[in-house]
């Protein structure tokens, strides 16, 4: 009888559990038994591994997060440790891993496949960076928290005539912030890719101002060079020039929680229905992400080798909105 493993590694993602479930499923009804490795390359290097059935992955669906928890492991970049984790796995017959997780997770995917052993990585993280997939997993669900974020913090600046600063996560990626920022009306977007001063965000509020909006939304990517705390500061010194009080918020880490939204836990079933696929076709060393409306496969290597770019005329198009 055959024998694969999932992990899931880095920063948890909305559907994770759904993908889990997924694998495990679809490799019962090939006639194969699932492990789950706990806590991600840690577990792996550490032999922490468990057995999964059909009802080990009952009722996980509509969970955030992973039931099979994750980590950072820095030591998993070692040549000695990704060695380890193959013979752990050995140990146990196990002849295939699948792991759930994004660009460092599947860099860890990449080394482990081009040290021979079978892997399938699962294109899953909420900062859509990770090449090989248009949407990742636990994006929209990620979006769909910003924005229900926005619209209630747009009430109250209604309210007040405020400005407010919304920092949106996605580390160096500025995905998240761009599209939340279109659907959720901003004034102006901040984002790593198009770096954007102070003075023009503040000609952007004037603009507003002058064409009788009597409140600003201005959302910031975390990684952007001129960040929430710089931002607030300018407008806050420069305050009568604008007329709005100012305020911040930094929604952080309350976007990747929550309930899983229908498109992530659909995403999720399929990613993981993919994984087993590749297994049973003897196709190895690939990203299972969605490219199109199709779920495809991308090498590894070449996931590892490429960044994904952010279409920029998006943010045109939020300007031209934002009149």
């Amino acid at each position: 009888m055959k024998r694969i493993a999932v992990l899931t590694s880095g920063g948890d993602a909305a559907g994770m559990n759904a993908a889990i479930r997924a694998v495990v499923r679809t490799a019962i009804d090939k006639g194969w038994e699932t492990f789950g490795v706990c806590e991600g390359f840690d577990g792996l290097l550490n032999s922490n591994f468990k057995p999964l059935g059909a009802r080990d992955v009952g009722g996980i669906i509509n969970r955030g997060g992973t039931v099979l928890g994750s980590a950072r492991c820095q030591e998993f970049t070692t040549s000695d440790a990704q060695q380890q984790g193959i013979r752990n796995l050995e140990s146990k017959g196990i002849s295939g891993l699948v792991v759930i997780g994004g660009n460092g997770s599947q860099t860890g995917s990449n080394a482990l496949s081009q040290s021979g052993f079978p892997v399938v990585g699962v294109a899953s993280t909420i900062d859509n960076d990770l090449y090989g997939s248009d949407i990742t997993l636990g994006v929209d669900t990620a979006l769909n928290i910003a924005l229900e974020s926005i619209d209630r913090l747009r009430t109250t600046a209604s309210s007040l005539n405020r400005a407010f600063f919304v920092e949106i996560m996605g580390r160096d990626c500025g995905y998240l912030a761009l599209t939340a920022g279109i659907v959720g009306g901003a004034e102006a977007i901040v984002i790593p890719e198009a770096e954007t001063t102070p003075e023009q965000v503040a000609d952007e509020l004037r603009h507003a101002r002058d064409h009788g909006k009597c409140h600003a939304i201005v959302v910031v990517a975390e990684g952007a060079k001129h960040d929430t705390n710089e931002l607030r500061r300018y407008f806050e010194a420069n305050q009568k020039q604008f007329g709005y009080e100012v305020r911040a918020t930094v929604l952080g880490h309350v976007q990747r929680g929550g309930v899983p939204s229908a498109f992530d836990r659909m995403l999720g079933s399929r990613f993981g229905a993919a994984a087993t696929e590749c297994f049973s076709r003897n196709e190895f060393g690939v990203l299972v992400g969605l490219l199109g409306s199709e779920v495809r496969t991308t090498p590894l290597t070449e996931v590892a080798a490429n960044k994904k770019e952010l279409d920029l005329r998006l943010l045109e198009l939020a300007q031209v909105l934002a009149k």
